[in-house]
């Protein structure tokens, strides 16, 4: 197979298709998210709250080797079709698994889906993009997919109170169809493509991670805790100040996200990936002390454009990050490197947040102090890291 040809261009169609693809991904998930934790409490699973976002990481962290090590054999778009078709069967399930097993179960099976979709998306807009606007590139991917993420669940909460939660179920597996009809349409870049096998199936050390990744993994881990403690805590925080649609909060964050993605991928092309990660870090300290203060439905406005601001700087420049320090034959390996280290962050994040609160409003801001603390500590690692380089040059 020829190699795939990289123009020297951004904006092409394949590009673009992705970005549609990938924004449509995005709503499926998301779309339901605020509405997860009264559709568990309503099972009589309240407590559980914590396992909600936890199980989905979980098995998303656990595909993560598998998806990289395929995405880099049998090619990018089949990845990314085992994640849109995971996503569109685990929505038509929810309507007939209603019970507490049943979801939890589902709730693990779901979580494939983000642990091969964005895997095979990041290294296909590794390969149809030049070098020089990878930062950029990423800041555009991560604005679609907040673009979807940040209409859906005002959407989904929509649906959930003119109809039932069940039509919003439905609204996702379209959705997530949607993306999978997309990827159709594209050409796949993966030049050394190998048929599939099983064997393939079987993962070593070198499979699991790409050491030349790790640095991007550890800051993931200290900086994106709070987002499993967002995930898990919002919707519940949102109900105490008495505001009206669960999805609102999310709206704000992942808009306020949306407006930051494009230039912070730029400025971390110009500027470099860590002085970008530093700024972001400690945005999102600040961000998770306000949400911890927060006693007013302003301030937890404040509190969630502050995280959207925080996160849209660090999302477009970790993953350019990742893919600038691993091994450019093996970038699917890298990210998912990478990828392994958010979902143990989102899924630590959420365990916690949902076993401390208990239900105890009381509870709540010391497990937001927790993540301000954490992101200060990915702070000090890049800092500690800036020094190092310097020592060594």
């Amino acid at each position: 197979m020829e190699p795939f040809p990289v123009p020297q261009t951004l904006y092409t169609r394949p590009f673009l298709l992705l970005c549609l693809s990938h924004a449509l991904f995005a709503g499926s998930f998301n779309m339901m998210i605020p509405e997860l934790p009264a559709y568990l409490t309503s099972m009589g699973g309240g407590e559980h709250k914590g396992w909600i976002i936890a199980l989905f990481t979980i098995s998303a962290g656990i595909s993560r080797p598998f998806s990289g090590k395929l995405a880099d054999t049998i090619g990018r778009i089949p990845v990314m079709y085992i994640g849109t078709f995971t996503c569109v069967a685990s929505s038509l399930l929810y309507p007939q698994l209603a019970f507490l097993s049943g979801f939890f179960a589902l709730r693990f099976f779901h979580g494939f889906s983000t642990g091969f979709k964005p895997t095979g998306t990041a290294a296909y807009v590794a390969d149809v993009v030049p070098d020089q606007f990878r930062g950029e590139a990423m800041g555009i991917l991560g604005i679609c997919f907040s673009i979807g993420a940040s209409s859906s669940p005002l959407l989904g909460s929509w649906m959930t109170n003119a109809w039932n939660i069940n039509v919003m179920f439905y609204a996702s597996a379209a959705l997530a169809l949607f993306s999978m009809v997309i990827l159709m349409n594209m050409k796949e870049t993966l030049t050394t493509k190998q048929p599939f096998k099983w064997r393939l199936l079987k993962v070593g050390r070198d499979d699991i991670f790409d050491p030349l990744a790790m640095p991007a993994a550890i800051t993931m881990v200290f900086c994106y805790l709070s987002y499993g403690v967002i995930l898990t805590l919002l919707p519940d925080l949102s109900d105490k100040l008495g505001v009206g649609n669960r999805g609102i909060c999310f709206t704000i964050f992942t808009l306020a996200s949306v407006a930051t993605r494009f230039f912070a991928g730029r400025v971390s092309d110009q500027m470099g990936r860590i002085p970008v990660l530093k700024a972001s870090a400690l945005l999102i300290a600040i961000a998770m002390a306000a949400f911890a203060l927060a006693d007013s439905a302003a301030l937890l406005f404040f509190a969630a454009t502050l995280f959207g601001l925080g996160n849209g700087i660090f999302s477009p420049a970790i993953s350019a990050w990742t893919i600038d320090l691993g091994d450019p034959k093996r970038k699917g390996r890298a990210l998912g490197t990478m990828y392994m280290a958010l979902e143990i962050a989102i899924g630590g994040g959420a365990l916690l947040a949902g076993w401390y609160f208990a239900n105890d409003f009381a509870r709540m801001p010391a497990v937001f102090w927790l993540a301000a603390i954490m992101s200060l500590g990915g702070w000090a690692y890049l800092t500690f890291l800036t020094k190092n380089m310097k020592k060594r040059t």
